[in-house]
């Protein structure tokens, strides 16, 4: 895969300060998403709710995007909701920003949700929604300097993006406690021991690095990728369905292109090259 820098993807001109953007773009099977309202340390306004759902739909509706990758070219990855802006729709109780059931939710909680891997590179200010929007990943890196906060009990708020799940499902009770009920500060390396990031990079390296997670997710097979990923989330649930599943979903694969070029290139020792 050829080195793919930061700049291919972010457009020349600022995005508005008051809507912020979400920018995306697929280059060599990889669907970047970044967010894009440096200015306001990336906080969610109304319309990025929605265009960051958009995003998410384009990649998963594209047939060429094998993977995505969610990152900011800015020093922060994400303040959380920007409340000035999002005040009116939470006292009108109206919660479609977040819930709009015509688009791929980017939490992975209503439908429809993702088929297709997900990447999350975090750094700088990751509070909130941006916490929220990590722990929905299939995979989340971390720069060294990430500073990591659950903010919503000093503001009020419940978490409402899936943190009171999947927070507890990887760092324990107690250790999702301290931050959930407190809204204390932690750091990567705090993150790493809870489980919650799964590697910590230096700066320069961190978007190299989950470019180079996704060019390793590229070149598997883009079958057996989704069904691995419908099989664990149905073990989630329930583990005795995802195993009568085995079979079944095996029997579907060896019957499929990709199983013959797998066992092709076993057979004549080379890497697999699998249609996209």
């Amino acid at each position: 895969m050829k080195k793919i820098s930061e700049n291919l993807i972010k457009p020349m001109e600022d995005a508005d300060v008051l809507k912020g953007r979400i920018n995306r773009k697929l280059i060599q099977n990889i669907f970047f998403i970044d967010i894009d309202r440096p200015l306001k340390m990336n906080g969610f306004t109304p319309y990025m709710f929605e265009e960051i759902g958009k995003a998410f739909t384009e990649y998963e509706n594209n047939n060429n995007a094998l993977c995505a990758i969610v990152y900011t070219s800015g020093d922060n990855f994400c303040a959380g909701m920007d409340l000035k802006e999002m005040r009116n729709l939470l006292e009108k109780n109206d919660h479609s920003y977040i819930n709009n059931n015509k688009l791929i939710d980017p939490l992975g909680l209503n439908s429809p949700i993702r088929s297709k891997p997900l990447i999350v590179a975090v750094k700088g200010i990751t509070f909130t929604y941006g916490l929220e929007l990590m722990l929905a990943a299939d995979i989340a890196i971390a720069d060294k300097n990430t500073t990591f906060a659950m903010l919503e009990v000093k503001r009020g708020l419940l978490m409402t993006g899936g943190a009171t799940i999947r927070f507890v499902e990887r760092a324990g009770w107690s250790n999702a406690m301290k931050y959930l009920l407190t809204g204390m500060k932690f750091d990567s390396n705090e993150a790493f021991r809870m489980n919650l990031v799964q590697e910590i990079h230096k700066s320069n390296d961190l978007f190299t690095r989950a470019v180079e997670l996704a060019g390793f997710i590229c070149s598997a097979s883009p079958d057996a990728i989704k069904e691995v990923i419908k099989n664990s989330r149905i073990a989630q649930i329930n583990q005795k369905s995802a195993i009568n599943e085995f079979d079944s979903v095996q029997s579907k694969l060896i019957k499929g292109n990709d199983f013959k070029e797998g066992l092709k290139s076993f057979l004549e020792k080379r890497e697999p090259y699998f249609r996209k």
